[in-house]
């Protein structure tokens, strides 16, 4: 089983243990959470991000809520409330408030602080686990692979979806870790992902584990692609529709779109709690608009300084019109296959992996 190098998240008795991921990738920090509301002041602003971690943490909140003010209804039903309206196109989060419900509501006050804690804890356990069996079965596809060329195989990537966004190993680069631990030789390509610069945490990972790597500006994919300078593009989902299509931080789109026009398959690796079988395709996914400052600033350390001196700089004049949608849909028809817990599967097919609904 992978261990992760720091815990993303854990509970240090009835408070919750964070890796600040706002600060990454310059200082590498936890901090504590003590209150329902700092768990979603930490999820909306993305001191804890990634969709697995998201719900993970959520999840935790509940059980922190209930510990702190009580364990009665009305408490229950605002922690879920808060917690649910943080962040809109990430299903995991509604998926694990959902389970942290139906566990809870039926239990008399008296026993739901110790159940709350027990279910977060096994939501937990159960993202390590998933990503864990993500991570052989995208193997697979990775030996498939390599077995046609001499070569390191070159697979791309966007944003961070690995163990930084989980409770494991990652989606995305779980299968990366599992080709390391398996001495199969992978240069990952990792995009910037602007205007978080998410993949810059990707980068970071993948320094830490050894594994060889290129940060690439995110309009650098096409002409890569279309060179043959790539042999395979993952990346991970915030939420896949019934049919396949699927939600994924901004730019994924385009690279699914220049993979389709080279002939390089692309991947989407999801667990079953990012799975929305209520949710009939991409147009119904809710996309989330975030604030003009993460597109005009641009937060970093000067060359020379000490990390605790992070500094933010302005790119754009303060009264810019912005756009800034999190994420986008990537149609079922440009993805190869699904990578799941449970195997890999068409886009179009999720359900015949999931009988039951996935959720």
């Amino acid at each position: 089983m992978f261990e992760q190098p720091i815990p993303t998240l854990c509970r240090d008795g009835d408070r919750l243990l964070i890796l600040d991921q706002a600060l990454l990738p310059f200082r590498s920090e936890r901090v504590a959470l003590t209150s329902v509301d700092e768990v979603a002041g930490a999820i909306r602003h993305m001191q804890v991000r990634g969709a697995p971690l998201i719900g993970a943490t959520a999840a935790f909140g509940v059980a922190l809520a209930l510990a702190r003010q009580g364990a009665d209804d009305a408490t229950l039903q605002a922690a879920i409330a808060l917690l649910g309206a943080t962040r809109p196109t990430a299903v995991n989060l509604h998926w694990a408030l959902e389970r942290m419900a139906a566990a809870l509501r039926p239990l008399a006050p008296a026993r739901r602080v110790e159940a709350a804690w027990a279910e977060a804890e096994a939501i937990r356990h159960d993202d390590a686990a998933t990503c864990e069996a993500i991570g052989r079965h995208g193997l697979d596809i990775l030996r498939a692979l390599a077995a046609r060329r001499s070569g390191p195989l070159r697979v791309m990537t966007h944003c961070n979806a690995g163990w930084l966004a989980t409770c494991g190993a990652g989606t995305a680069l779980a299968p990366i870790y599992a080709a390391q631990a398996a001495g199969l030789a992978v240069e990952v390509l990792v995009s910037e992902t602007r205007p978080r610069n998410q993949g810059l945490l990707t980068a970071w990972e993948l320094r830490a584990a050894g594994v060889p790597h290129v940060l690439m500006a995110d309009n650098a994919a096409g002409l890569l692609l279309m060179r043959g300078e790539v042999d395979l593009v993952i990346t991970g989902a915030d939420r896949v529709a019934a049919n396949g299509d699927t939600a994924n931080k901004v730019g994924t789109y385009l690279k699914a779109l220049a993979a389709q026009a080279a002939g390089v398959p692309f991947y989407i690796a999801a667990p079953h709690s990012t799975l929305d079988f209520a949710c009939a395709d991409g147009s119904a996914i809710p996309i989330e608009d975030r604030g003009a400052d993460e597109v005009c600033r641009l937060r970093g350390m000067a060359d020379g300084t000490d990390p605790a001196e992070l500094a933010t700089l302005r790119l754009a004049p303060a009264d810019s019109r912005v756009a800034n949608p999190a994420f986008d849909i990537t149609p079922a028809s440009l993805i190869r296959g699904i990578i799941t817990e449970r195997g890999v599967v068409a886009a179009d097919a999720l359900a015949s992996l999931y009988p039951e609904g996935g959720r």
